[in-house]
């Protein structure tokens, strides 16, 4: 039986949109669906940088023609940033050296994304990456099923690249309902052989236009067998879209969350989130 605590830590001024972050060396990497920057917070010092993604980079880019970077994930010394592919401007990956701090690669991957929609039989109005992990072999990409067909869909990827390369597994889930609105992937991490996932209730039918937040709810599934191991409502009331790990300690994980306030507003809520098993 997993039980869960949630609990605020701290607020990071200057970020706004949180979408997706990374907890290393005592700081956060993270992201904002409105922003084409990276930003650092210096968890001790509390100060705060940001690295340019694009050239001539906004943090409240207008919503017609942001980038959308809606999931990152981490390996060895390399970010990667997704952008949810809802539209055809949201295609990017931009691929971050953590060592250097300047962005190394930026890809196109309209390809990818093309052929994901058709494998995962998921039309383009419905197709929205919100969570991206890669363990230096395989990359699992999460498609949030918040559009009228409601496709929580995880990809998994693997080949030589992202853009000509590539072979693609499929796997659909039913996700729980709150208040009668079914839940749908906004992040995920991998924590040895598990991935511990996000999804959140919003009233839309939409992948675009935002609808009102019915919660969230934290998950499990084994990366063997790709089957949901657990599910558990840690809200009623928060868009939990980020989530990264910790530590773990005894038969203690522990996770820091972000939440996307889906104003302009620059600042954003980090969370802490345990999961104990007993």
């Amino acid at each position: 039986m997993e039980k869960f605590q949630l609990s605020l830590l701290f607020k990071i001024i200057g970020l706004g949109s949180a979408s997706g972050l990374i907890y290393q060396d005592n700081s956060i990497l993270a992201i904002g669906d409105n922003s084409s920057y990276l930003y650092e917070y210096t968890i001790d010092s509390q100060k705060l940088e940001k690295h340019a993604l694009i050239e001539n980079p906004q943090e409240n880019t207008p919503k017609k023609v942001k980038l959308d970077f809606e999931a990152i994930t981490k390996f060895e010394n390399n970010i990667y940033i997704f952008g949810s592919g809802s539209t055809e401007n949201r295609n990017k990956m931009v691929q971050f050296d953590t060592t250097t701090k300047k962005v190394i690669a930026t890809t196109d991957l309209s390809d990818l994304y093309l052929v994901m929609q058709s494998f995962g039989k998921i039309t383009p109005d419905d197709f929205n990456i919100e969570g991206a992990i890669y363990n230096g072999q395989s990359w699992y990409l999460f498609n949030r099923g918040n559009g009228k067909t409601n496709k929580n869909v995880v990809f998994t990827i693997d080949g030589e690249n992202l853009t000509n390369d590539f072979r693609i597994l499929a796997n659909e889930y039913k996700l729980p309902k709150i208040k009668g609105v079914r839940t749908s992937f906004t992040d995920a991490i991998l924590v040895e052989d598990k991935i511990y996932f996000l999804a959140t209730a919003e009233n839309t039918e939409s992948t675009y236009d935002d609808g009102e937040v019915l919660g969230s709810i934290v998950g499990r599934i084994d990366t063997t067998t790709m089957k949901i191991e657990f599910t558990k409502k840690i809200t009623d009331t928060h868009k939990f879209e980020g989530i990264t790990f910790s530590k773990k300690s005894g038969n203690e994980t522990e996770f820091f969350l972000c939440e996307d306030n889906d104003t302009e507003v620059l600042e954003s809520n980090i969370f802490k989130l345990v999961i104990s098993e007993k």
